[in-house]
């Protein structure tokens, strides 16, 4: 193993040094072939895979959906990033970062791209007047959060999650410094929700989806395997606002959209109309996935 390393006066890509994801990590940017998007029936059309950024998307699609707002109703294409769906032609123009989750909504006389899983519950919240407070003062509270949670996350899923679960070597600094870092995000987190059912107070919002896919998923122990590493469960706070989340019935959905791994019956690889979750089976599924 190594335990030095001096860099080079000028970096090169080592490919031979990428780990998991050599096969489509580049220092470039931009399509790398021709492939377009497809366009199902309804306005708003989802590009995505179920890690925690896709999750957020598709949790705050059903669950507009569960308070009757027709107009959220969504296709779910499968992006397969191994596969390196993100750098078709198509996906590069809805989103020219190259990661998911991206959305197309048609409704309007040109389409609109929305890009950055934040980005995209924003524009539905407003588009939808639901899930964010209409109070100055409580909107701009669950917008903290909500950009705490951009700011956050890649410390935990960047940082802690590739050294700890995903580096070709492990090294002792880089994981002492994430895991210490995500223990103290634990920690904001618990003693905010000691006071708070969910992050802006008694209101459920657009804060609470967009962290509970990485924190929330964390403190359920289902994330890296490194629960008792991190010892989410004294964070008791975190543990029972997530456990009340997870019961909800549109996050459930929202967590089956655009899954490949792990029980066939939790997957639906994608998501066209709201009959789709009753009518998917293991054979329409690829287990091997």
């Amino acid at each position: 193993m190594t335990t030095n390393y001096t860099p080079p006066a000028v970096w090169t890509q080592d490919e031979e040094n990428g780990g998991q994801f050599a096969s489509i990590n580049r220092p470039t940017a931009g399509a790398r072939f021709e492939k377009g998007l497809p366009v199902g029936k309804h306005p708003l059309q989802l590009y995505s895979l179920a890690t925690p950024n896709g999750v957020k998307v598709t949790v705050m699609l059903e669950e507009l959906l569960a308070k009757g707002l027709t107009g959220a109703e969504y296709d779910a294409h499968l992006i397969r990033i191994m596969e390196s769906d993100q750098f078709g032609s198509g996906f590069v123009a809805a989103n020219p970062n190259s990661k998911i989750p991206a959305m197309v909504d048609h409704s309007g006389d040109k389409p609109v791209r929305v890009f950055e899983s934040g980005s995209i519950l924003l524009y539905l919240a407003e588009k939808f007047q639901a899930f964010i407070p209409t109070d100055a003062s409580a909107r701009t509270e669950c917008l903290n959060w909500l950009f705490w949670q951009m700011g956050s996350a890649p410390i935990l899923g960047g940082g802690f999650g590739h050294f700890y679960a995903y580096a070709p070597e492990k090294f002792k600094y880089p994981i002492d410094r994430y895991a210490m870092e995500v223990k103290r995000q634990l920690d904001v987190l618990d003693q905010h929700l000691a006071d708070n059912k969910y992050m802006c107070g008694d209101e459920y919002t657009i804060a609470d989806m967009a962290i509970w896919p990485w924190y929330g998923v964390l403190a359920l122990g289902r994330i890296y395997d490194a629960a008792e590493f991190l010892q989410v469960d004294g964070y008791k706070h975190v543990v029972r606002w997530a456990q009340e989340i997870e019961k909800r019935e549109a996050v459930q959905r929202g967590m089956m959209v655009n899954r490949t791994w792990g029980n066939p019956e939790k997957q639906l690889h994608e998501r066209h109309d709201a009959s789709d979750f009753e009518n998917h089976t293991e054979d329409k599924l690829n287990p091997a996935d």
